[in-house]
């Protein structure tokens, strides 16, 4: 069981901070689209679906060392959702079956992977244990989609978040501060604060944007090509977005800066703690202002 573990984790698995306790279970290998310009996450790992057998093993492994502390399980790694729906369904009777005490499944979900199925499968694999679902759709403009190289639209790129809640399916929604610099701040705000109206996550995770080694995204900033924001910019960015949020219905949505990446934590529940939430940004703003320099390099990672 040993080699067959060291086979299958070979290569850097990424799980979001809530997974922390759960089972990762290795389904897909890297990421199949892997061409932003903002990560790094998977370069050099060929994309790869693992075999019945591998997943077989690694359940049957995890059911061996304890069945019955197994209650949330991680599909790893980014592209499991591109998986077809039956042999998700497949995998997801497997755990049912052999976790007695399984309360949760949840993956990562790339916008091509969910916009490749329908609101009938995406409902089908809900109700077969698969609920809740992680989506970096980093912004909601247009403009900046095409400059990072995310490969969906901004039409696209709200529809699959939008089809994921229709079904039912729990959305951690991930946005990413100063991912359009300097330049496009004001309308990567806009835009992602309406594509955040229309698709109603359960939660929204606001990240600051890191230049990491191997990205284009930092290149360009080597380059003087990319101008990033400063850390009270990025506030003015998160004060933006929050401002222009207005979830229909009555709805209620998560929200949490407590990435590592984020110069300040916040956390509140939206639309009812929006008034104290502008307050602390604001109080934020006012402090960040006081810093004299600002070097960019403190975000970026060699």
């Amino acid at each position: 069981m040993e080699d067959m573990f060291f086979d299958t984790y070979d290569t850097p698995v990424f799980r979001p901070p809530s997974e922390a306790h759960s089972f990762i279970l290795r389904v897909t290998r890297g990421c199949a689209h892997n061409k932003c310009f903002y990560c790094n996450m998977y370069r050099g790992v060929p994309f790869q679906i693992l075999t019945d057998g591998e997943i077989s093993r690694q359940i049957a492994s995890a059911a061996y060392y304890g069945k019955d502390n197994v209650r949330r399980i991680f599909l790893a790694d980014g592209d499991a959702l591109g998986l077809p729906e039956e042999r998700l369904l497949k995998i997801l009777a497997a755990l049912r079956d052999s976790f007695p005490k399984l309360q949760r499944v949840s993956s990562y979900s790339a916008p091509k992977d969910i916009l490749r199925k329908s609101g009938d499968d995406l409902r089908r694999l809900k109700e077969a244990g698969l609920q809740f679902l992680y989506y970096g759709m980093e912004t909601g403009d247009e403009v900046t989609l095409k400059a990072v190289k995310k490969g969906v639209n901004a039409e696209e790129a709200t529809e699959a978040g939008r089809r994921v809640t229709d079904s039912g399916i729990k959305l951690s929604l991930i946005m990413i501060l100063g991912l359009a610099g300097k330049e496009g701040s004001k309308r990567h705000a806009m835009a992602t604060a309406r594509a955040i109206n229309i698709i109603r996550p359960t939660m929204l995770s606001a990240l600051c944007l890191m230049l990491y080694r191997r990205s284009e995204l930092k290149d360009q900033f080597e380059r003087g090509e990319f101008n990033p924001l400063s850390p009270k910019e990025l506030m003015e960015e998160l004060r933006l977005i929050i401002e222009n949020i207005d979830l229909p219905d009555g709805r209620h949505c998560i929200f949490r800066s407590n990435h590592v990446s984020n110069y300040v934590q916040l956390a509140g529940t939206l639309l009812k703690d929006k008034k104290r939430l502008l307050e602390e940004i604001d109080y934020s703003i006012q402090e960040l202002g006081k810093l004299k320099t600002w070097d960019a390099y403190n975000n970026t990672e060699y």
